[in-house]
């Protein structure tokens, strides 16, 4: 779907050069007497690069056509990680290079949504938060109540972060999927 270079939007996805690129930033531009332009940052989905293209207001620019599936976490095998379609119950296979990230966050059941273009994954959506448990970690202290003294833990997927002292081995946590972060013991503990 073709639309004018003046309707760009922070966010977008658009065709440039045959890859699909992000709109990070944009700004309409009309220097004096001179035809208007679009200046936009954007980052191609494909490689992660980013770089600065100049539109002319009379541009065409090629708005990606995108499909999100919601799907289900089912078993990883090797650096494959296999998902179910939750509205269609196909398989998907995708690699470790696909999924970026994500897969420090992966558990059995869990469920993402993933952004395709030309049947290619191209984005990743996780939940804000997930509940982990720890499989290894120095002992607790139960006397240790105060947060700001951490130490390193290692959750079910493999994923260190760093927790406060007086959670121990086995505990789930709640973990930031944006920054990795502890939050706090998950409920039912």
């Amino acid at each position: 779907m073709a639309i004018p270079a003046t309707q760009i939007r922070r966010g977008m996805v658009i065709v440039f050069e045959g890859d699909p690129c992000r709109i990070t930033e944009f700004r309409h531009h009309t220097p004096g007497n001179l035809r208007a332009m679009v200046q936009a940052k954007l980052r191609n989905l494909r490689t992660g690069s980013n770089f600065e293209h100049r539109f002319r207001a009379a541009d065409s620019i090629d708005k990606a056509s995108l499909e999100t599936h919601n799907l289900e976490f089912m078993y990883k095998g090797g650096d494959t990680y296999h998902f179910m379609n939750t509205e269609t119950y196909d398989q998907i296979a995708l690699d470790r290079d696909a999924l970026g990230d994500a897969v420090n966050y992966l558990t059995p059941n869990a469920r993402i949504q993933i952004e395709f273009f030309d049947t290619t994954p191209i984005g990743v959506s996780l939940p804000k938060t997930v509940d982990l448990k720890i499989v290894e970690t120095a002992p607790g202290l139960k006397s240790a109540t105060v947060t700001n003294a951490l130490k390193p833990a290692t959750l079910e997927t493999g994923l260190v972060v760093q927790v406060p002292n007086f959670v121990s081995e086995g505990d789930v946590i709640r973990v930031d999927t944006e920054t990795g972060a502890y939050l706090s013991r998950a409920k039912g503990d």
